[in-house]
């Protein structure tokens, strides 16, 4: 008798599944653990790859790539270092091509890469580190564009959000870096966890948290470059305050005056953050940029509201703050900048930390800036 059409469909979908599984499990294959923290703050990473000629662990806490070795079962690991504890992307490097690891579930959410994190915990606990503390709820959900389509954004409200149903709160839109995504900010950033942490410990405001997705696709080709780009600076902007504030504040319990609001971003998402923020002073009172991206040629254009009028910007700001690290690449040009706020005389602070272009210093920079906004 012959079977229908859709069981035989999904009985061959079946056995592609389980093949593909045999393939990738292969009976008697070795039992791999990776990575691995160990008690002394040393990490092991392992990958299953027999056939491979060579392979090397890329991590953001080693100045180069370090080589793995293989035993006889084909399992080739590395142990680095002690690590600082923080949490820190990183891949392996098989015959010249880069791929995360199969056996670690914590992927960075990006466009342009793919990584896996690794978090060595501290004592005490960091900022950023999953705490015995009241919780906020991460909620994705998705606004309408009539450009652009549907559109995905990351919320987080605050513990007691969803009990207390009278009480309104300040909002920071906090936007990613180029090539991140709407949810890096959560799995990388772990701005909830620092959220979570710095309001139990009554350090920072209980506020929303809005975190978009910041190229105005596919208007904008992710192929295009930096999201401080003319173009999308543009497309973003129509998007943002055409659509997705106002989603947020129809379905949210946010307050809408400028004093309630903030912006604040990494990277590309500075750039947009310094753009929206400072050509927008009557609906953001909180501007802060987290090595933001900037050419020094673009200066005068993209803070044309805000250099127009500096005593009035002054007037109009309660926060301009600006983080960079000594070794970032966007140190030297954000210096320039940071000379023609003074110039100017535009009031701001500045945090010039230790490190690069990286993650680590996007949580310091949000744990500083949190327990400053809305006070």
């Amino acid at each position: 008798m012959n079977q229908p059409l859709s069981i035989r469909f999904l009985l061959a979908c079946l056995l592609l599944s389980l093949g593909r599984l045999a393939g990738a499990q292969p009976p008697g294959s070795p039992p791999v653990v990776s990575p691995q923290v160990n008690t002394d703050n040393t990490v092991t990473f392992r990958l299953l790859a027999p056939a491979a000629k060579d392979v090397k662990l890329n991590a953001q806490f080693e100045k180069a790539p370090v080589a793995m070795t293989k035993d006889a079962r084909g399992v080739w690991s590395v142990t680095t270092g002690p690590v600082k504890p923080d949490m820190y992307p990183y891949s392996f490097t098989v015959d010249g091509i880069s791929v995360a690891d199969p056996k670690n579930s914590s992927i960075f959410p990006n466009e342009g890469f793919q990584n896996s994190l690794v978090e060595i915990t501290g004592s005490p606990p960091l900022v950023h580190t999953i705490q015995n503390v009241p919780h906020g709820t991460v909620s994705y959900q998705f606004y309408t564009s009539p450009e652009l389509g549907q559109r995905p954004v990351v919320v987080y409200t605050p513990p007691g959000y969803e009990t207390d149903t009278k009480t309104t709160y300040p909002v920071l839109y906090l936007l990613h870096g180029t090539t991140d995504l709407e949810e890096t900010w959560t799995k990388v950033g772990r701005a909830n966890i620092i959220l979570d942490n710095l309001i139990s410990q009554g350090k920072a405001k209980p506020m929303v948290i809005v975190m978009p997705y910041g190229r105005a696709f596919p208007v904008i080709s992710k192929s295009s470059g930096s999201l401080r780009n003319w173009d999308n600076l543009q497309a973003f902007k129509k998007d943002f305050l055409g659509n997705l504030m106002p989603f947020v504040e129809k379905n949210y319990r946010v307050r809408k005056d400028k004093d309630s609001r903030a912006i604040a971003g990494f990277s590309g998402g500075g750039g947009e953050t310094l753009y929206l923020g400072l050509n927008n002073p009557d609906l953001f009172s909180w501007v802060c940029g987290f090595a933001p991206g900037m050419l020094k040629e673009e200066f005068e254009r993209n803070n044309a509201t805000a250099f127009a009028n500096p005593a009035l910007t002054n007037q109009r700001l309660k926060l301009f703050w600006i983080g960079v690290g000594k070794e970032d690449m966007l140190y030297p040009v954000i210096n320039d900048y940071l000379k023609v706020l003074d110039d100017k005389k535009i009031k701001h602070e500045t945090l010039i930390s230790d490190g690069g272009h990286t993650w680590m210093n996007c949580k310091l920079y949000l744990s500083t800036i949190a327990q400053k906004l809305f006070r």
